[in-house]
């Protein structure tokens, strides 16, 4: 398999690359302890989640959830980077990581689920959904890793990535791009896109550990394989709720 870029910045093939030749004589990580791991992380990510989901819909103040919410997004924001620069200490901060992401994912589906009834579950069952169904058709050959399937998708993901920094930049001025984080037609047809792009994303981390197994990585990999899987599933999850909220409010 031609060796290839992705879009999601843990993984990259010069990390597997020079971690394959210091796991020369040890113990190198495999496709079911990676899998294991991400459900280790999945289960860190619920039990916060479901801390400030419960304190939320208790209260249903919204100032009771803002301290979690934001340790949650800074917190989570920083231990992403620390993991990616320092990916041997992945065993540690990738837990850390996916508790702290929890407490913000919980608060926000909470707030919600409380304009939206059931409309968090649904977010839930539509991001496992797509990736099981996107593993299945990566495993059985439907959807191939090529080059230009992966420059595709490296380049969607920058640009989404550049819209959302300039609104940012934009939001600090109180200036607005027009239509696309609202709830009309072009505001959902965004969401689609980017929805589509972040699942595309998972078919890339799924051949870059395939790869990271081939190479002979190390065990910790493992851990830093998984960590890479569950930031481009809380994307994809925040996409598809912020997606459905806009479907939502249209009623």
């Amino acid at each position: 398999m031609a060796l290839l870029k992705t879009s999601n910045p843990a993984f990259r093939t010069s990390i597997y690359q020079s971690a394959g030749m210091r796991a020369a004589y040890g113990e190198t990580m495999t496709v079911t302890g990676t899998i294991n791991k991400t459900g280790i992380l999945m289960l860190c990510v619920l039990a916060t989640a479901f801390y400030t989901w419960n304190q939320f819909l208790t209260t249903r103040d919204v100032g009771s959830i803002m301290a979690e919410l934001m340790i949650g997004c800074i917190g989570g924001l920083v231990m992403a980077l620390v993991t990616s620069f320092k990916r041997e200490w992945s065993p540690v901060t990738a837990p850390v990581y996916a508790l702290l992401e929890g407490l913000a994912l919980g608060g926000l589906s909470a707030i919600a689920e409380v304009r939206f009834p059931g409309i968090a579950i649904q977010a839930v069952g539509l991001t496992f959904g797509t990736c099981i169904c996107l593993l299945l058709a990566y495993r059985s050959g439907m959807i191939r890793v090529t080059q230009r399937f992966t420059l595709g998708v490296v380049a969607a993901t920058g640009g989404i990535f550049l819209v959302y920094v300039l609104s940012m930049i934009l939001g600090l001025f109180h200036v607005q791009i027009p239509g696309i984080f609202g709830n009309g037609p072009v505001g959902i047809l965004f969401s689609v896109v980017v929805v589509v792009i972040a699942a595309l994303n998972l078919v890339l981390d799924f051949s870059f550990i395939e790869q990271g197994v081939a190479q002979g990585a190390p065990r910790y990999m493992e851990w830093y394989s998984a960590f890479g899987l569950m930031v481009t599933l809380i994307w994809l999850y925040i996409e598809i709720l912020r997606l459905l909220t806009k479907l939502r409010s249209r009623r």
